[in-house]
């Protein structure tokens, strides 16, 4: 492919950017293009969250592109809509794998919409990278997990919330699908465990897309008038984040009052947001855009650039996206194929910088190493970080405080060659899929 060629393909695609193509010429040409499959929502109800993502991955396409592609060979995005329908996922994913020959696909937001691409990548032997903290409780040979496990963000947000302000009471308030459900039996199960009785824990799931949250808040407001510290631990998802924390203002509820932390409220969701009464809530991740870093600067601006928009802003998903991508880059460039099974074995103990600094890491268990923050929300849209670990935590794929997973390990290596083996029979009990 000529410089002309090339050119008019990138514009085609809309990647045409200023991220110093002039000149880029592809040794492997000739071999054609790597397809890198993009499956965010688009439309519905998630699309608020996964939009950027899709922008995000066309961006770091862009951006190696311009560095020469892979192997000297061009990257090519194809990008579908899924639009927040979960069945829609899986028939989305088996059309990249089979049709449109991807080498890997990055995205899925929702662990419903994770666990119906789950079987057909495991069925075709394709790759997915998924960038979103979830519940854990999974690990498939097929599935790289580089968003937050709940023992990289909802187990650090608890601790922060009993340890540093004293919280003793408990709302459990969450979208009602897997991830908030299995996130929660986890946190119950450890409050428990912590001492926190029965009556001190509330647990509300609402639909996705709730709109009206009158009578939830008011509930939670008189739950937490019994005169013990109360926090609400928020795992809503998408845009039914917009009323609830609306509610929360038009109520009076504010963070010295009743503290909320959310697992699911980046930037991208607050730039949608009157952001005035939020001030002094929380949110726990492992990436904000305040986090002032010479890798984290580029990276914010090369976005606005990408976006041609000054207040374009960044956040978690983003990163882990970021990171999932310049992992299977190296884990390629390693293994010098794109063959599924020749990825899955160059790309364990690769490491990449995070966008905070420290390093990333792939653990034999397909999650990786992440730092974890506590932000709290400013009235400009932005968090400031008031606690951080001090090293990056290894993701882990099965909670220590669930009957059914404690004595479970993930381990993609030999000899256990397992996503659930059992090491007290010392056998393997599958994927948890």
């Amino acid at each position: 492919m000529n410089r002309r060629n090339f050119m008019k393909a990138v514009g085609a695609t809309g990647l045409s950017l200023g991220f110093g193509l002039k000149g880029i010429e592809f040794a492997n040409a000739a071999e054609g293009p790597i397809k890198v499959g993009i499956l965010h929502s688009l439309s519905g109800t998630m699309a608020i969250s996964e939009s950027a993502l899709k922008d995000n991955m066309l961006m770091l396409i862009a951006e190696q592109n311009a560095k020469g592609g892979v192997m000297g060979r061009k990257l090519e995005p194809v990008v579908v809509d899924p639009a927040s329908n979960w069945p829609l996922f899986a028939e989305k994913a088996r059309e990249l794998i089979s049709k449109d020959k991807v080498s890997a696909i990055f995205g899925c937001w929702t662990s419903v919409s994770r666990k119906s691409v789950l079987p057909v990548v495991e069925e075709l032997n394709g790759l997915l990278f998924y960038p979103v903290q979830f519940e854990g409780e999974e690990s498939s040979r097929n599935i790289f997990y580089t968003g937050a496990a709940p023992n990289q963000q909802a187990i650090p947000a608890v601790d922060y919330l009993m340890n540093e302000l004293g919280i003793t009471r408990w709302v459990l308030a969450g979208t009602d699908y897997v991830y908030p459900r299995t996130t929660n039996k986890i946190l119950e199960a450890y409050l428990k465990q912590k001492g926190v009785k029965d009556e001190d824990i509330m647990i509300n799931y609402t639909p996705f897309g709730q709109s009206d949250w009158q009578s939830i808040v008011s509930q939670i407001k008189q739950f937490g008038s019994a005169g013990k510290p109360t926090a609400v631990v928020s795992t809503i998802n998408g845009d039914a984040n917009v009323p609830f924390y609306r509610e929360l203002g038009n109520q009076g509820i504010k963070s010295q009052d009743i503290p909320v932390v959310a697992f699911s409220v980046g930037e991208q969701e607050l730039s949608g947001m009157d952001t005035k009464p939020l001030v002094g809530q929380l949110a726990a991740w492992n990436y904000f855009e305040s986090v002032k870093t010479p890798e984290n600067e580029a990276y914010i601006a090369n976005w606005k650039k990408f976006k041609k928009d000054p207040k374009a802003v960044t956040n978690d998903p983003m990163e882990a996206e970021y990171i999932a991508f310049q992992m299977w880059v190296k884990a390629v460039e390693k293994a010098k194929s794109t063959d599924t099974d020749k990825i899955l074995e160059s790309i364990i103990g690769v490491e990449v910088p995070n966008l905070t600094g420290g390093m990333a890491k792939m653990l034999p268990n397909h999650y990786i190493t992440k730092p974890v923050y506590i932000g709290e929300i400013q009235d400009d849209g932005q968090f400031d970080v008031v606690w951080k670990t001090k090293t990056e935590v290894p993701g882990k794929a099965w909670s220590p405080y669930l009957p059914g997973s404690k004595d479970l390990i993930a381990d993609w290596t030999p000899p256990i060659n397992c996503g659930a083996y059992n090491t007290v029979t010392k056998k393997c009990t599958g994927s948890g899929s």
